[in-house]
C-alpha cells in the first residue's frame, strides 16, 4: 500500500526411535520449558516497571546500538541469537553476527533513494531484501556474501504495480506480492533463491475489493507455512481479509477477518503461522491515536475461519511472531508497545511500551524485534 510501508524456519526432522530424534525431543522440551518460565516472568515483572537490579534478572527488550537514529527498521529477519538482518529507510540494511553488540552496514550501493520494508535471510551471507514503491521503486535485491556483493534482481517494469512483502519457503522457492493490478493481487515468483523472478498468471487469485491493498509495514503481510502453504493479508477496503495459497501461490481463496476496516489506514497488517492451521493475525487503524478494537485475530483451520480475540491488544500492532518451540505463546508489536499470549492469541496483554514496527524469532530462542529511529533490541532471558 502506497501509505506505509514470514514464519520462520523451525523444527528438525528424524526417524522414528532414533537417539537423535529423542535428543531433539529432550532439547526442544529444555528448551520450551526455558521459554515459558522467561515469558512468565516477563508477564509478572514488566521491564519498565522494575528497578536497574530487577531489570537485569527479568526477560526484557535490551535494546542494541545500530547507529542509525535516521533509519526506520520495518525489515527483520532473525537467523539467530547471534545473527539479524534489518532493512528500513535511506536504503539501509545492517547485519549483526555478535548477538547485536557490533552492526554491518552492508547497504547495497546506490540504494540511498530506496525504502527497504522486508528482508528475507538464509544464514549469515545470504539474504534477499524488497525495496517498496510504484514502478521501478519496487526491487529485490540478493548477497551471497554476507553483504559485500548484491546483485539487483528484480525491477518492477510496470508503473501501476507496487510491491510489499515477500516470503520464502525454503532456500530455492519463494514468493513476492504486490498490491492489486487489474484488480487482482499480483504475485511474483522465484524458484533459485531470488536470483531471478516471474509473474505468475492472476487465473487463480480471486478479485480485489474495491480500495483493497497490501502493508508494507513489517515485512509480514505475505508469510508462508511448510512447502506450499503462504497466506496474504489485507486491508483498505470495506473488510480485511486474509487469502490462502495451498500451491504456491498459483491458486488462492479468500477469507473474511473481524479486524475492523473501512477506511486506507486499516485492516490486516501482519500474520505469522506456526504450522499449516495454526495462525495469527494483527492490525488495526495505523493513524496515530486512534482506537484500534479487535486489533487480533486467529484461526486453527489454516485461514478459512478467523475469530477475534477475547481479549486483544490495546492499540494498533504491525508485526506477530509465534514464540520457538510453544503451541500457544506469541508476541505483537506496534509503535505502542510489546503484547504477548499464552493462550494462542485468545488474550493478549502488555509487557512492554518501547516502540517497534516487526519482531521474529528463531529456534534457538532468539527473539528480535525492530523500530523508528534505528531501534533493534532482543529479547534478553
Amino acid at each position: 500500500m502506497r501509505r506505509w510501508g514470514s514464519t520462520r524456519r523451525q523444527g528438525t526432522t528424524g526417524r522414528t526411535g532414533s537417539p537423535g530424534r529423542t535428543g531433539r525431543r529432550l532439547r526442544r522440551a529444555t528448551a520450551a520449558a526455558a521459554c515459558a518460565a522467561a515469558l512468565a516472568a516477563l508477564t509478572a515483572v514488566p521491564a519498565q516497571a522494575q528497578g536497574p537490579a530487577r531489570q537485569e534478572r527479568a526477560p526484557h527488550w535490551s535494546l542494541k546500538e545500530t547507529d542509525a537514529p535516521d533509519v526506520r527498521f520495518r525489515g527483520l529477519a532473525a537467523v539467530s541469537r547471534d545473527t539479524a538482518w534489518v532493512a528500513g529507510t535511506l536504503g539501509t540494511v545492517l547485519r549483526t553476527t555478535d548477538g547485536g553488540r557490533t552492526w554491518r552496514d552492508v547497504s547495497p550501493p546506490g540504494a540511498g533513494e530506496l525504502q527497504f520494508r522486508d528482508v528475507e535471510a538464509f544464514d549469515a551471507r545470504r539474504a534477499v531484501v524488497l525495496a517498496i514503491g510504484e514502478g521501478e521503486d519496487s526491487r529485490v535485491y540478493r548477497t551471497d556474501d554476507g553483504g559485500t556483493t548484491w546483485t539487483e534482481a528484480f525491477r518492477n517494469p510496470d508503473p501501476r504495480a507496487f510491491y510489499d512483502c515477500v516470503t520464502f519457503f525454503d532456500h530455492r522457492h519463494g514468493l513476492a506480492m504486490s498490491d492489486p493490478v487489474d484488480g487482482k493481487f499480483r504475485i511474483l515468483s522465484t524458484r533459485d533463491g531470488g536470483r531471478s523472478w516471474t509473474v505468475l498468471p492472476d487465473t487463480g487469485m480471486p478479485p480485489a475489493l474495491e480500495g483493497e491493498a497490501g502493508f508494507a509495514a513489517s515485512g509480514q503481510c505475505l508469510v508462508s507455512s511448510g512447502p506450499k502453504d503462504v497466506w496474504l493479508a489485507t486491508g483498505g477496503a470495506d473488510r480485511a481479509r486474509v487469502l490462502h495459497s495451498a500451491d504456491r501461490g498459483r491458486t488462492w481463496t479468500a477469507a473474511d477477518t473481524p479486524i475492523p476496516a473501512g477506511d486506507p489506514a486499516r485492516g490486516v497488517f501482519a500474520l505469522a503461522f506456526r504450522d499449516r492451521h495454526h495462525g495469527l493475525a494483527v492490525g488495526g487503524d495505523f493513524n496515530p491515536g486512534l482506537p484500534s478494537p479487535d486489533a487480533a485475530a486467529r484461526t486453527t483451520d489454516g485461514g478459512r475461519g478467523w475469530r477475534p480475540a477475547a481479549g486483544p491488544p490495546p492499540a494498533y500492532r504491525s508485526g506477530v511472531a509465534w514464540l520457538p518451540h510453544s503451541r500457544t505463546d506469541a508476541l505483537a508489536v506496534g509503535p505502542t508497545g510489546t503484547d504477548l499470549t499464552t493462550d494462542g492469541g485468545r488474550t493478549w496483554r502488555t509487557v512492554d511500551t518501547g516502540s517497534y514496527d516487526t519482531v521474529d524469532c528463531t529456534p534457538d530462542r532468539g527473539c528480535w524485534a525492530a523500530g523508528e529511529k534505528g531501534r533493534v533490541a532482543r529479547l534478553e532471558q
